[in-house]
């Protein structure tokens, strides 16, 4: 085979690659959105009305053990939304924030702990080359956390690995939280 002929071939192999590699973030995203949203339309009124006796204790503990958990999403959007009414916006932002902040430390501190658990990808990289700079790396966390973004763990977990200040990580998801929440409550119908 000529070499022309053998990098065109190498070309051809490289697109499916590349395809792939976007494939999966991507499915996993709209495997969380969907959850979340058949959450938000099956959860018993029962449910949300028990829980919301907690009130802004129950928005904070469902956020804080829904983002705990580590690259498995739980759809916990849906019951936020479901708490919302009758509760301060203000205040729905700041339970879920709080709770989703301790929650993302569980990555963060196993980053920190030096186990390699994340796969080497060019997004892994990319997110690592961004975290060597402190205020590019807040404004990256920022971005990744606000929006619903199960890729954000692995954010999460490189700020731990990179040595990141704890204080840069929590302020920066504690900020993006809040607007994440703070949106949930206003769809959901707080006051």
């Amino acid at each position: 085979m000529s070499e022309a002929g053998s990098q065109a071939t190498g070309k051809q192999n490289a697109i499916p690659t590349r395809r792939r590699a976007w494939m999966r973030p991507v499915l996993v995203a709209a495997i969380a959105i969907t959850l979340n949203i058949i959450a938000y339309l099956t959860i018993p009124p029962d449910l949300a009305y028990r829980l919301g006796a907690f009130g802004y204790l129950g928005v904070f503990l469902i956020t804080l053990i829904s983002n705990a958990t580590i690259v498995i999403p739980i759809p916990y959007f849906g019951l936020v939304a479901a708490l919302s009414p009758g509760l301060s916006m203000v205040g729905v932002g700041i339970a879920g924030a709080l709770g989703s902040v301790i929650g993302e430390s569980v990555g963060f501190f196993v980053g920190r702990s030096g186990r390699g658990v994340v796969e080497q990808t060019r997004f892994y990289r990319w997110v690592q080359r961004q975290l060597e700079h402190p205020w590019r790396a807040f404004f990256v966390l920022f971005a990744l956390s606000a929006p619903p973004n199960p890729a954000f763990d692995v954010a999460g977990i490189t700020a731990g690995a990179m040595g990141l200040p704890y204080w840069i990580f929590l302020i920066a998801v504690f900020l993006a939280r809040l607007v994440r929440f703070g949106m949930i409550a206003l769809f959901g119908g707080a006051t």
